[in-house]
């Protein structure tokens, strides 16, 4: 185990609260004042990771934190004090998140796998208006670009192929039927590929429920993934939010098409490598409690 000074952990800490702050000021500031974003608030309300709990600072599995007396990190749950340094406890980690561990390696490594697909093009937020009344669409509040018509025509015009469950579940109950896949729950970690933009921003979650065992860094690096990824995906989405300053991305036309999947290349690779660094953060639990049960 890597031991880290007081010094240093507190520096590290302290770089991580920055990074946290300037990352959730905005939000925070909208919801003392009672308003909500379209784009930037879903990171907050869709994903169960509080921007205090995100702010937290974790070294993960394999560092531990001299002068634990003035840590905080003894009151929290999963770690455990040896003499005068304070680290995760494995063994009561895997005790309760075992099953957790091992769906979210499954699923984290046979999607890395699998070929990544870029020919969806945002469709799954078309159809989750397709043939909505106004009055029932998600964020009624914005206009649809090409409104009511011109989009339900875009969705009739294209064949959708989403792959994940999770926007699946939003479409219209018009527009699933249309879906040339029908996700589920129990077919996740058979379909799930490293071209989808919700997989993509799936790994904040996975990295968020692995916490304390996942280092803060990585949790940090998820989420700026899935809010980058989030931009596009509204951007792309068929509303208009240009009085927001999103400059649509037409997925209508041949040239949104290819500015979108073009972003969606970007988004994988960087999906890709945090996926390595989970699964490396899921390995070292195990890991851990070989060493913690191996004999003196």
């Amino acid at each position: 185990m890597e031991i880290l000074g007081e010094p240093e952990w507190r520096e590290r800490a302290a770089a991580h609260e920055a990074r946290v702050d300037s990352a959730t000021a905005a939000h925070l500031a909208r919801r003392r004042d009672h308003r909500k974003h379209p784009v930037e608030d879903f990171l907050f309300t869709y994903y169960s990771f509080k921007p205090a709990q995100l702010r937290r600072w974790h070294p993960g599995v394999g560092t531990g934190l001299a002068g634990a007396a003035g840590s905080p990190h003894p009151g929290w749950r999963f770690y455990a004090v040896d003499g005068d340094v304070v680290s995760v406890d494995v063994q009561a980690f895997s005790s309760a998140r075992g099953d957790t561990l091992r769906f979210v390696r499954e699923l984290l490594v046979r999607t890395a796998e699998r070929p990544a697909r870029f020919g969806c093009f945002g469709l799954h937020e078309w159809a989750m208006v397709y043939r909505l009344d106004p009055s029932d669409v998600r964020h009624s509040g914005w206009p649809l670009r090409l409104g009511a018509s011109g989009t339900d025509a875009v969705v009739d015009s294209h064949q959708i192929a989403c792959s994940h469950f999770d926007a699946h579940r939003f479409f219209t109950p018009e527009a699933a039927p249309l879906n040339a896949l029908k996700p589920t729950r129990e077919s996740q970690t058979a379909l799930e590929q490293p071209g989808c933009l919700h997989a993509g921003m799936d790994l904040y979650k996975w990295a968020h429920k692995l916490v304390p065992a996942v280092s803060s860094d990585l949790v940090l690096d998820c989420f700026e993934l899935a809010r980058d990824i989030r931009t596009l995906d509204m951007r792309a989405a068929p509303y208009d939010l240009r009085e927001l300053g999103y400059e649509p991305v037409c997925i209508e036309t041949p040239e949104g098409k290819a500015a979108y999947a073009a972003a969606q290349r970007g988004f994988s690779a960087r999906g890709q490598a945090l996926r390595a660094r989970l699964v490396d953060a899921v390995d070292a639990v195990d890991a851990a409690l070989c060493l913690t049960a191996a004999p003196d």
